[in-house]
């Protein structure tokens, strides 16, 4: 499986359910359990607290206050397209 689209999409999934499980509620990220997946995972991603709740804000699509993994694959699929946009310069 090595290198493998697969391997990447499992990578993805073991890092959201770690994020996730850190407190009581598994199939969710809560703001700052997004904080600590960006800061950790993506250093210098997002700034300060109003940067975060704008960036929350834009991912929690029906506003229930947490990231659900449909949500989570959103972020996902943002950051590559300006991964790719940076690398394509």
């Amino acid at each position: 499986m090595g290198g493998s689209m697969l391997e990447a999409m499992v990578v993805l999934m073991k890092n959201f359910n770690k994020y996730a499980g850190k407190d009581a509620d598994k199939s969710s990220i809560s703001k700052a359990e997004l904080s600590d997946l960006l800061n950790t995972e993506i250093p210098g991603m997002v700034g300060d607290k109003k940067e975060l709740d704008a960036f929350f804000a834009g991912l929690d699509g029906d506003k229930d206050g947490t990231v659900s993994f449909n949500e989570y694959i959103v972020l996902v699929g943002s950051l590559m397209m300006i991964l790719k946009e940076m690398l394509d310069q």
